[in-house]
């Protein structure tokens, strides 16, 4: 009998483990994106062709916490032609993205602008609601509480995209935090409503928003970027237009593939 109630309180301390370290993660409600999805943009300075950026999505054996599968995402920048001679680009970020959720549980960024460097890995113990930074540079380690979902720089970018717009009305505004150069950034978004834009790839039907960016470092105020995106299930940007410090700059999609869904081109 006492080897059987040891049991008994054993298995109740068990399970009463378990039960308190099982974490219920946060779940995105629409698959707006998915592996083999590539998104090509060329970024214009005035009249000229400044850089090319591109997107990608990938499968990746790679898991989270809890052996969650993950997408792995990889965004590329560079400046184009003359641009190199004065102020050469090459960026690379990559973050590996919970498939349910649409959170992260690592970003890796690597960025050459005009000679100034980063190299930061962040590992998220989403879990544990703790984010490992690691600085390449100087091999500076450390280690920062973070809310469970927090965001890093490109899972934002996709997040975004799976969030239900059809109810907003302009003037709404859409908040999620990220996790940026070890802090955490209120992200805002103001939605403009509908608009049709033409580009050089074609005419789409999209939705307009003004993200808050950060001010200061780029930026002279919070509104000085707009995206429009393609009102349908896709919600890929189109269009940004961009004032910066010096002058003001352009990206615009040319080429998409693998898309989720038809995309709103008319």
């Amino acid at each position: 009998m006492k080897t059987i109630i040891a049991i008994g309180v054993i298995g109740m301390l068990l399970f009463g483990m378990t039960s308190s370290t099982t974490v219920s993660y946060p779940s995105i409600k629409s698959r707006s994106y998915g592996k083999g999805e590539v998104l090509r943009y060329r970024l214009s300075y005035g009249i000229m062709d400044a850089g090319e950026a591109v997107l990608s999505v990938n499968e990746t054996t790679v898991t989270g916490a809890d052996n969650r599968p993950l997408l792995h995402v990889k965004g590329e920048g560079k400046t184009l032609g003359a641009f190199n001679w004065f102020y050469e680009v090459k960026d690379v970020y990559e973050s590996y993205i919970d498939k349910e959720g649409g959170f992260p549980w690592y970003f890796l960024r690597d960025v050459n602008e005009g000679g100034y460097t980063i190299k930061q890995k962040y590992v998220f113990h989403q879990n544990k609601q703790k984010v490992q930074t690691e600085n390449k540079k100087n091999n500076k380690k450390d280690e920062f509480n973070v809310p469970l979902g927090i965001q890093d720089m490109i899972s934002s970018f996709y997040y975004a995209r799976t969030i239900d717009f059809s109810n907003l009305k302009p003037g709404d505004i859409i908040e999620f935090k990220c996790f940026m150069d070890e802090e955490i950034w209120p992200l805002k978004i103001k939605y403009l409503g509908k608009e049709e834009v033409k580009i050089r790839s074609g005419k789409f039907k999209t939705l307009k928003f003004t993200p808050a960016v950060q001010k200061g470092r780029v930026f002279g105020k919070n509104d000085d970027l707009q995206v429009w995106i393609t009102d349908d299930a896709n919600h890929i940007p189109v269009l940004a237009k961009a004032k910066i410090a010096v002058g003001s700059i352009k990206m615009h999609l040319v080429e998409w593939q693998g898309l989720k869904g038809k995309i709103s081109k008319i």
